[in-house]
């Protein structure tokens, strides 16, 4: 697993103990197991966003905190300029960048998606958690899949859906897939 992933656990593992929870009680609250989030507080495995934003709630701070151990400060607006939002590790095939990670108290977490062609027909990855996503394609063409259904995206498509369905996504045709998503807390 990349250091980065193994920062991000190290500081799960700290606000925990920081926090007074133990183990089970933290996954209690989350929408993963507790047998799953002690794997991710492990940093062996990748860390869903969606538990991030669960986590980052559950202590009181933001996701932002979580991915590089600084507060996000800003209040009034946020620029993130091109090429410069914070990686997000999370499955094989999917890039995430945050796009609002310097702003403080977010209602949303708004992240560029980019769908890796090379795990089209592969294994999904799917989630699930409190919420509701809004995804926009900007480039290419993907499948979305929610709670049993299939939806395919062009570029200029869009879905809002409630997070608490299973849901995943792959890109189509061979190309990648660009994408806006917004979960919303």
């Amino acid at each position: 697993m990349s250091d980065h992933v193994r920062e991000i656990a190290g500081r799960l593992r700290e606000m925990r103990e920081i926090a007074g929870l133990s183990v089970e009680e933290v996954g209690e609250r989350l929408t993963v197991t507790t047998e799953q989030y002690k794997t991710m507080e492990s940093g062996t495995v990748d860390i869903p966003v969606s538990v991030l934003c669960e986590a980052a709630d559950i202590f009181g701070i933001s996701v932002t905190e979580l991915l590089t151990g600084d507060r996000a400060r800003l209040k009034m607006y946020s620029v993130v300029r091109k090429n410069k939002g914070i990686g997000v590790e999370r499955t094989a095939g999917y890039d995430y960048k945050s796009l609002a990670y310097s702003f403080a108290d977010r209602k949303a977490e708004p992240l560029l998606v980019t769908l890796d062609p090379k795990n089209a027909g592969g294994e999904l990855h799917p989630n699930a958690h409190t919420g509701h996503e809004f995804h926009y394609c900007l480039e290419g063409k993907m499948r979305v899949y929610i709670g049993g259904h299939e939806i395919v995206l062009e570029e200029g498509d869009s879905i809002y859906f409630d997070s608490a369905y299973l849901h995943a996504m792959e890109a189509l045709g061979g190309k990648p897939a660009k994408l806006i998503v917004v979960v919303i807390k």
